[in-house]
């Protein structure tokens, strides 16, 4: 498959996240693999290199700029073809290779106070790829402080120790010490640096490094590094490959630029849609335009898995109060149950706003305390986590261990039924604490709740527990709750008898139960969604990953272009 092809299609691929990282790494394969740019015959082979190679090798030795270093073994196993004109060389031999200096505290002291001197570099100091070094780190060493070994202007860094080895690399534009987690590379005069640089940054060399890499926290030895095999092609064609590279480097910065200033337009549409819905509109049949139309069009406002978080607050927003679905005059007003209600300002018809406790057939309260011993005769208890792991309102009712000796009045006073809700009352996280999970008993296990959970029973002739699960998510009860909640120790908490005490805006029991249907409908819409929008990006990375390997190995152009038309 042809480069022009890749790049054709390629715009059709953009959406992913990776895509332009990917083709990052793709360009760099391709310049290490003499693919970037046509060989020219008339190129001075590399191997004619070696011998300038070795004549400025021999000259730094007697001026005692370097020591005679120990010959290193030939590359005889080449981890790739390459061109004709090119050249496996141990790493060792492309430039004069050193680590730099450790300092300790003291030391470091020193260099702070300096406000002159030559830069040292540590790994922090250095990018993944082509950023450029802080140089203004805050640490200086003296120009005649002989402690430290000095790397020249146009060095190449590569880090060798710790969670950056391999990884982390870059370009010297001066002088410099540096730490004895790098290693830096002063490259002969008939090698590029940045062609260095380019090899560094490739995935073919990155393997290479990391199966060299040994210890608890991974590193590579000098000796393993300097054997590492280097793909060496003529210098005017290095020299090629570098503007190439600079040219599609420049292209892939482009392309970024331009996929996030799409993405911040498509952002601002999407947070302004959703934002018309979480506020009251004074045109009541322009409010309601709006909602249908973010209704009808979720796959086009929606283009990032992230982006249906918002989208599903948003419907539970509208759904408790009361513009999800129309409201029905013929419905029972909620006011014939609960007569001594009085609070309705800006609510439907028919609505009122009750505190949690006043449709409840019992008290609010907390489970079992007693700790769960895993008796293998023992009933099942519900584990923490059961009240907080599932993000789609129900009990994790597979959360949950086992406890002997625990009489019927014990299973009567604390075991669940279909329709019970439990919320978490103790958690580091306050996201989680008092937020209301749906009892489904989906298991046929009848068990117990713990200490840790509150456990609320609603009237259903007054509250569907669907519908008190639901507007408990909502940012209105929310609010609420988290205004209840007090920290220990960084705890959040809420007690039993304080979640009682929000209120909820209660419709007609009809409404409800439309809500309820409305609300599961679009959820499923989020969840398919979100679904084909995390397929989406693995299909399109797969296939991004497919088109750069029949770059490198061609295909047929017809075959793969047929391929990639079906999957598109």
């Amino acid at each position: 498959m042809s480069i022009d092809l890749l790049f054709a299609d390629f715009d059709r691929l953009i959406q992913s996240p990776e895509s332009v990282h990917r083709l990052r790494r793709f360009i760099l394969d391709l310049a290490v693999r003499g693919k970037l740019v046509e060989q020219d015959p008339n190129d001075e082979p590399a191997s004619e290199l070696l011998k300038q190679i070795e004549a400025e090798r021999k000259k730094r030795i007697a001026k005692g700029e370097i020591r005679r270093a120990k010959p290193l073994n030939s590359i005889t196993d080449a981890p790739f073809d390459s061109p004709s004109d090119w050249m496996w060389l141990p790493l060792g031999q492309i430039g004069n290779i050193f680590t730099g200096n450790s300092i300790n505290a003291s030391t470091r002291e020193q260099l702070e106070k300096m406000e002159t001197g030559r830069p040292f570099i540590a790994t922090k100091d250095v990018g993944y790829g082509f950023d450029e070094i802080d140089y203004a780190n805050g640490l200086l060493v003296d120009l005649s402080d002989e402690r430290f070994r000095i790397a020249r202007s146009d060095s190449v860094l590569i880090c060798a120790e710790g969670g950056s080895a391999g990884k982390k690399s870059a370009l010297t534009d001066r002088e410099i010490s540096f730490g004895n987690k790098l290693f830096a590379n002063e490259t002969w005069s008939v090698i590029s640096s940045k062609f260095v640089l380019c090899v560094y940054l490739s995935d073919f060399f990155y393997f290479q490094f990391a199966e060299k890499m040994t210890g608890v926290i991974g590193g590579i030895s000098l000796r393993n590094f300097l054997q590492l095999p280097f793909p060496l092609p003529p210098l005017a064609e290095q020299n090629r490959i570098v503007n190439k590279v600079d040219e599609l480097m420049a292209l892939c910065d482009r392309l970024e630029s331009a996929r996030a200033e799409l993405e911040a337009t498509r952002d601002r549409f999407v947070t302004a849609s959703l934002a018309c819905l979480n506020t009251p509109d004074p045109d009541p049949a322009m409010f309601q335009q709006n909602v249908a139309f973010t209704l009808n069009n979720l796959a086009p406002l929606t283009t990032r898995p992230d982006q249906i978080k918002a989208l599903r607050q948003t419907i539970l927003n509208l759904a408790i109060h009361g513009k999800l679905v129309q409201q029905d005059p013929k419905d029972e007003p909620v006011i014939k149950l609960h007569p001594g209600a009085s609070e309705r300002r800006g609510l439907p018809v028919n609505w009122v706003r009750l505190g949690l406790e006043e449709f409840l057939t019992e008290n609010t309260r907390n489970g079992y305390s007693r700790k769960p011993d895993d008796a293998p005769d023992g009933i099942p208890i519900l584990r923490i986590s059961a009240g907080t792991t599932r993000i789609d309102g129900f009990v994790a009712e597979e959360e949950h261990k086992l406890i002997s000796g625990v009489g019927s009045d014990v299973r009567a006073e604390y075991g669940l039924v279909p329709g019970d809700l439990l919320a978490c009352r103790f958690n580091g996280n306050k996201e989680l604490v008092g937020r209301l999970k749906l009892f489904k008993d989906y298991l046929r296990i009848q068990p117990i709740y713990p200490d840790k959970l509150i456990r609320v029973r609603v009237d259903t002739l007054r509250a569907l527990p669907e519908f008190v699960r639901i507007a408990g998510d909502s940012d209105l009860v929310r609010q609420q709750v988290q205004a209840f909640c007090a920290t220990t120790v960084g705890n959040w908490g809420i007690s039993a008898s304080k979640l009682k005490r929000v209120v909820f805006p209660l419709p007609p029991l009809a409404e409800q139960r439309r809500i309820v249907g409305k609300v599961y409908e679009l959820m499923a819409v989020c969840d398919w969604l979100e679904a084909s929008l995390v397929a989406g990006d693995e299909t399109r990375g797969r296939l991004i990953d497919a088109l750069l390997h029949e770059t490198l190995e061609p295909a047929t152009d017809r075959k793969v272009a047929t391929q990639l038309n079906s999957i598109l």
